[in-house]
């Protein structure tokens, strides 16, 4: 019956990853196909993403998504770690209500948070480009930075810090000596999340973005309601990989953050 289990649970198991995982494993192949317009495989070629790399509208695109994860990842981060400190050291009234604000941006509907932020930024006249998408960007990263790095701080005994102040250490002192080290793999794993999410947005990005700063994933969005190519399955296939990589770079520094 154990036996009988087991290859029942493995045989689900593996069904629910090769549903998830095939489409991308698909476009990936279909990626290096020789064949343009055809999901037929008819050989190995590097051409599609040859001539990904001679669209500079493309890569303009994309240095401005880079600039924008970047920078919202760092602002997210800077911001993140100085308000998981505060929850966490400090009591203050509506403190359990503030966490439970922090949550709720992390459940929200994007298209609600997208029309909110469009809604906002019209109100108060803020013009629609790269300042409008650094905003939205802070805002639906901010929170996930904070619950990793709160996270970690909850692990953390509360005694260093008065054995610390014992011990004359200031504020200042105990911040960048104590505090910092202690969250830096947590740090780390908020900056790359933060990036990783900023990089792939749409839905945010398609109500608060102007015609002056278009960011890859909207790029690809046009691009996609004028018929898949193998140029874009190319360039699907590059983001996925960068995906992945800062998503696992993330996963190891929490790993190292929960046995340190």
């Amino acid at each position: 019956m154990s036996k009988n289990q087991n290859k029942l649970g493995n045989c689900f198991l593996g069904s629910t990853y090769a549903f998830l995982y095939l489409p991308i494993l698909i476009l990936i192949a279909l990626s290096f196909n020789n064949a343009r317009y055809s999901t037929t495989w008819h050989g190995f070629s590097w051409q599609w993403y040859s001539l990904l790399f001679q669209d500079t509208d493309l890569w303009i695109s994309a240095l401005h998504s880079l600039v924008l994860g970047v920078t919202a990842g760092c602002i997210s981060t800077l911001l993140g770690t100085l308000a998981a400190i505060a929850l966490f050291r400090f009591k203050f009234q509506g403190k359990s209500l503030l966490q439970g604000l922090i949550f709720v941006l992390i459940v929200i509907p994007d298209i609600v948070l997208g029309i909110a932020l469009l809604m906002l930024f019209s109100k108060i006249q803020v013009p629609l480009g790269f300042f409008s998408l650094l905003l939205a960007h802070i805002t639906f990263c901010l929170p996930f930075v904070i619950v990793t790095i709160f996270g970690r701080m909850t692990h953390i005994d509360k005694n260093i810090f008065e054995a610390a102040k014992d011990l004359g250490a200031s504020e200042f002192i105990i911040f960048f000596k104590v505090t910092i080290p202690m969250l830096l793999p947590a740090i780390i794993a908020g900056l790359l999340l933060s990036f990783t999410l900023s990089f792939d947005d749409v839905m945010i990005s398609y109500f608060v973005s102007g015609p002056s700063f278009e960011i890859l994933p909207l790029k690809i969005f046009a691009m996609a309601k004028l018929g898949i190519k193998p140029e874009l399955n190319a360039l699907c296939t590059i983001i996925f990989l960068i995906t992945i990589v800062t998503t696992f770079s993330a996963q190891l520094f929490l790993r190292k953050n929960k046995h340190a």
